[in-house]
């Protein structure tokens, strides 16, 4: 007869599911509308939406830097979708004439812009996801960012959107990559990138425009395959759905942003704002440093 210490013996009938793992903190429905809110105005003007989406719950002491990285980044993508969406619809004559005037040339510099960013975010996406993004690195980013766009500031503007060529089209796709980086922002970097090319503010902002949305389309179909793969941990769809919602119906409502960028003549503005977001981050920084408290926010 077995003793009472003695293992049980094993199963024989049907194996349970394997239940799905914590994933710790959940974003909840308050945090993403909040967040959805930010992204729509912020991704239209040259200051990083993906900084403040990072900075700002972490200054309000939310724990939305503690949430699985894969999840935050495709929660970041459904904001990206939800603001692309908005864009399509604001702008679609232009968008519509930019399809209609699809010719060989105008293909090769869209693959010339859409190259780089695609083939370093494929590359280096869980680097990116698990090594940057985090307060210091992306008041890093906000302040590199801002010493970038004053630099351009300062050059001539002559040339029109129509006579971009395929060096045009490959600097702005290298702005693109290096905008993967939190707190660069892909506006402010192709709008300097545009500007060093000697392209007007208006025409910076058409060619920023119109080079950002295959990468975020891309972006978006990538997540959304691993996402149907993977599958969202319970209670996630409705946070991801309000976000997207929120980021749409901000982004109609701030695309007076677009044209208010057009007709400012300098971009030292946006590059000061830059500078003092960096800051407030860098003052809390020290203090929870001074704490002993900062090994989450520099790893």
């Amino acid at each position: 007869m077995p003793s009472r210490n003695s293992p049980a013996p094993p199963s024989v009938g049907p194996k349970e599911p394997v239940p799905r793992p914590s994933v710790g903190p959940k974003l909840s429905v308050a945090q993403a509308l909040a967040l959805g809110a930010l992204h729509g105005p912020a991704e239209l003007l040259p200051i990083s939406s993906s900084g403040h989406v990072a900075t700002i719950p972490w200054l309000l002491g939310w724990d939305y830097d503690q949430l699985d990285d894969e999840l935050r980044k495709s929660f970041e993508v459904a904001l990206h979708a939800g603001t692309a969406a908005a864009l399509l619809v604001t702008l679609r004559a232009e968008v519509g004439e930019a399809v209609r005037g699809v010719d060989g040339r105008r293909l090769q510099l869209i693959a010339l812009s859409f190259a780089p960013p695609a083939i370093v975010g494929y590359t280096l996406e869980r680097a990116i996801e698990q090594h940057l993004g985090t307060p210091a690195t992306v008041a890093c980013g906000l302040v590199g960012g801002a010493l970038v766009m004053a630099w351009s500031d300062g050059e001539p503007q002559t040339r029109r959107h129509d006579d971009a060529g395929a060096r045009d089209a490959l600097w702005l796709g290298i702005a693109q990559a290096l905008a993967l980086v939190p707190g660069v922002s892909r506006n402010g970097a192709t709008l300097a990138a545009a500007r060093f090319r000697h392209f007007t503010r208006e025409d910076a902002n058409r060619l920023s425009r119109h080079v950002a949305l295959p990468v975020i389309a891309g972006a978006t179909l990538l997540k959304a395959i691993r996402l149907r793969r993977r599958g969202l941990p319970p209670g996630t769809l409705l946070p991801f759905a309000v976000g997207a919602s929120s980021a749409f119906v901000s982004t109609l409502g701030s695309t007076w942003l677009i044209r208010q960028v057009e007709r400012d003549r300098s971009l030292l503005a946006y590059a000061g704002y830059r500078m003092a977001l960096a800051a407030v981050v860098a003052g809390k920084l020290l203090g929870v440093s001074g704490s002993g408290r900062s090994s989450t926010i520099w790893r």
